[in-house]
């Protein structure tokens, strides 16, 4: 009997078809591949879900008290939104907004 894939297993092939264009990309063409901001917003959402599924199998497997879970998955989102907002200038509050 064939074990049930998580969503993570099934998202995969396609995470990883992306990562080998991107370095087929950099290593083949001369330029910038000019993303619309529609991608970072894209890229930030898997970045977090990413992070957050592995930081919830470290604190399982450090027993770390429900307090200081909220703690560190509010940390870890103002962290990202941080490091897209200094280095891009881009507010990730603002992605969902309508214009």
């Amino acid at each position: 009997m064939n074990k049930q894939e998580t969503f993570g297993e099934l998202l995969f092939p396609f995470l990883e078809s992306i990562e080998n264009s991107l370095w087929e990309f950099d290593l083949t063409v001369k330029g910038k591949p000019e993303y619309p901001i529609e991608a970072v917003r894209a890229v930030s959402k898997i970045f977090a879900s990413v992070i957050m599924d592995k930081m919830y199998n470290l604190m399982e497997t450090e027993n770390i008290p429900l307090e200081d879970r909220m703690k560190m998955v509010v940390k870890c989102g103002d962290d990202i939104r941080n490091l897209i907002k200094t280095y891009t200038d881009i507010d990730t509050f603002d992605f969902y907004k309508e214009k």
